[in-house]
């Protein structure tokens, strides 16, 4: 990187870092039967990125009642923590090297991400990266979430740099939305949505995999 160009890297967490949809999946199967509840044909997909909040009373339709929304949410996330405590959790291809490039080379990076900080710190144990991030900012620290900035922008505030120092890298259709609101470099990653369709976005870059990805690239992108 240039001398006294700092720079940083924002990594949405679900999809990008991880791939836990098949936890999410059993998860919300696992509370439906708990609860005698109906889960509607394609479900997850309709509810992927998209917080339990609005995934409970508009996509599958359980409840309105904000005490009941919270109370099923929990219970959801309890489950889905349960499941990769015991069956583990690997991060993506291509994101520990990556990680550990930016680590080596000074280039801070954050968690910009909708999913429960108690998810995102559990997942770090077990994948033993906790110390590859500078801050986490997930669902409890903004009001709004995606496809508003506030997330990116927030986590931009805790690595001390502006958006148009930070790259940010998404796989979700209003992730992406969010970083070019923010006004953040947005590399789309296509492991939850097609390169084809991603590249039909205004993402500054489209990569198939985080193997894909290097500071140098980091770099190139922000000074572009």
């Amino acid at each position: 990187m240039r001398k006294n160009f700092a720079s940083g890297a924002v990594f949405d967490w679900d999809g990008v870092i991880v791939d836990s949809s098949a936890a999410h999946k059993r998860s919300w199967e696992i509370l439906a039967a708990e609860k005698n509840l109906f889960l509607p044909e394609n479900h997850f997909r309709l509810g992927f990125g998209r917080r339990n909040e609005e995934i409970i009373p508009h996509v599958l339709g359980w409840s309105s009642d904000p005490e009941e929304i919270r109370a099923l949410s929990e219970r959801k996330e309890e489950i889905f923590r349960k499941i990769i405590r015991e069956d583990g959790l690997e991060p993506l291809p291509g994101a520990r090297r990556l990680l550990e490039d930016l680590k080596q080379q000074n280039i801070p990076c954050a968690v910009g991400s909708s999913t429960e900080r108690a998810n995102i710190d559990l997942a770090l144990e077990i994948m033993d990266l906790h110390s590859n991030f500078s801050g986490i900012i997930s669902k409890e620290c903004v009001a709004a979430g995606k496809p508003s900035p506030d997330v990116f922008l927030q986590a931009a505030q805790t690595l001390g740099l502006p958006p148009e120092n930070i790259v940010v890298f998404e796989d979700s259709l209003a992730g992406i939305e969010a970083g070019i609101a923010g006004g953040f470099k947005v590399v789309a990653v296509a492991t939850t949505n097609p390169a084809d369709l991603l590249r039909r976005t205004r993402a500054h870059c489209v990569v198939n995999r985080l193997t894909e990805v290097s500071v140098g690239l980091i770099s190139a992108l922000l000074r572009s």
